[in-house]
């Protein structure tokens, strides 16, 4: 049970934690911290938070649990604004996706790394955004990672991980530079390629009747690229040497495939969406036997 929950970010993703943990019973008091009074209004309307202060340093005092869900950008300062206001037993965690960054904030931040802070990352979302886009349902049966640092106390771990296990979350841990690599790949990569191409299309001259025309796969494909621009625009930042790394392997197999279209080397293409194919299904088979499992 987190006697007091403080929620630094009270959006889809915070909002929807606090969600959780409310129907599950496994918190006593939420409150919730920002800087939209509408929003937090809006919060405490809907009862995701049973009070609100747009002073870190106040939310988090006397709070046992800690949960950040800030931009990237906004993580160095918000560390900064809770320093000294912490309570002794307080654990503080993460919804970042990227996690070198928020290890390096909170060590500029406190001076040192706090024994009691456990980088996380909820791999959940939509692209809406707001508290009145939360809902409790959002962490079931979705991973979370936690990426706890040489510093870590095993106990303030397992207190994150049971918070995520309560919402329904599947829990592992992994070191933060290989969740910076892993997530660059399969989470970074996607957006910047939805963001890539709508704007590539939205620039041409005939955009009018491209977006016109575009089928069911075009709105599903680029679905992501409604998401928060700020808040990839920190994650481009936040990890960019390996999501340049990313981008530059994945032109180098557009340019491939382009030169490969323009030769009409039409046994290459077979070769290649029959392999892409192949662990596309692979991957989805897997997921349904997951689920089917649990």
């Amino acid at each position: 049970m987190i006697r007091k929950l403080a929620v630094i970010g009270v959006g889809l993703i915070g909002g929807s934690l606090a969600r959780a943990l409310r129907k599950a019973g496994e918190v006593r008091e939420i409150v919730g911290c920002g800087r939209g009074k509408a929003n937090l209004e809006k919060a405490l309307e809907l009862g995701v938070i049973d009070s609100y202060t747009h002073d870190i340093g106040e939310a988090v005092e006397g709070a046992d649990m800690v949960f950040l869900a800030v931009p990237l950008g906004a993580m160095k300062d918000a560390f900064a604004a809770m320093k000294g206001h912490l309570a002794e037993d307080a654990v503080i965690t993460d919804g970042g996706s990227s996690k070198a960054s928020v290890v390096a904030d909170a060590e500029a931040a406190f001076g040192e790394l706090p024994s009691n802070l456990v980088p996380g990352h909820p791999i959940a979302g939509t692209e809406r955004n707001g508290v009145e886009a939360s809902f409790a349902e959002l962490y079931e049966d979705r991973r979370v990672i936690l990426t706890p640092t040489e510093t870590t106390v095993p106990e303030a771990t397992a207190r994150v991980r049971a918070m995520w296990e309560a919402c329904g979350a599947e829990v592992s841990e992994m070191s933060v530079e290989h969740h910076d690599e892993v997530l660059a790949a399969t989470s970074h990569l996607p957006h910047m390629l939805a963001f890539g191409l709508v704007d590539a299309l939205a620039r041409m001259k005939e955009n009018d009747e491209i977006f016109r025309y575009a089928a069911g796969g075009f709105r599903d494909f680029t679905r992501i690229a409604s998401s928060n621009p700020i808040m990839w625009r920190d994650v481009c930042v936040a990890n960019g040497p390996a999501l340049s790394r990313m981008l530059s392997a994945f032109a180098e197999e557009m340019n491939e495939l382009a030169q490969t279209i323009a030769a009409g080397d039409g046994d290459h293409l077979l070769e290649v969406f029959s392999r892409a194919k192949e662990a596309r299904d692979r991957y989805v088979d897997g997921l349904q036997t997951e689920q089917s499992s649990e």
